[in-house]
């Protein structure tokens, strides 16, 4: 858990400086209009700030498959910001394991993934009118099949692959983008390549 207080204050630079990037990069990669709508929602409801966590994160096992994760091979500066961005925040993130993962995980999945709340429930910036994260995977890990009520939008910046409902699975690719529709089963699973994905999710 968080070692930190929760204050509010103003958002420090270098998490503004972060969420204006996720937030460019959201909107260029951004495929259909519902995720475009989403990514506005979240925007506007980022210009007011919510509490800010101080202290250090805590990292698990499967980080030391992040260097590599965000080694991005791409010509699209957005995504170069991004992760230049998210590397300054990444010592103030609280990793965690999915506490309930079921039949459809990997056998690999407890000590092969890890999820980071950046601005939401347990983040650098704490609020409930959205969620604003990352996931790591180390390679060949499968991701249970899962469902939230709140909407969706994925942004990838690495090799992967997912599922939504019982479709295929298919791979976005580096700086892919799809959107969940409230409700639905969807996973993911990595490769011979660490995984890495920032999810933003609108609750209010």
């Amino acid at each position: 858990m968080f070692s930190g207080s929760t204050i509010s204050t103003p958002r420090g630079d270098s998490l503004q400086q972060f969420a204006e990037a996720a937030i460019t990069a959201f909107r260029q990669f951004a495929q259909v209009p519902e995720s475009r709508r989403s990514i506005r929602r979240i925007s506007a409801a980022l210009e007011t700030p919510g509490a800010q966590r101080s202290g250090p994160g805590g990292r698990l096992p499967v980080c030391s498959w992040l260097d590599a994760a965000l080694a991005v091979e791409t010509e699209h500066a957005s995504l170069h910001h991004l992760t230049a961005r998210f590397k300054v925040i990444e010592p103030l993130l609280e990793w965690r394991r999915r506490p309930n993962h079921g039949e459809t995980a990997s056998r690999n999945f407890i000590d092969g993934h890890a999820n980071a709340m950046i601005i939401g429930p347990g983040g650098i910036e704490e609020r409930k009118d959205l969620w604003l994260g990352v996931t790591l995977m180390a390679p060949n890990v499968r991701y249970p099949d899962h469902q939230h009520a709140p909407e969706e939008v994925y942004l990838v910046l690495s090799e992967g692959e997912f599922r939504q409902a019982d479709g295929e699975w298919f791979s976005p690719g580096v700086g892919g983008s799809f959107y969940n529709v409230p409700c639905i089963k969807h996973a993911m699973r990595s490769i011979d390549t660490p995984l890495l994905a920032f999810w933003a999710l609108s609750v209010g």
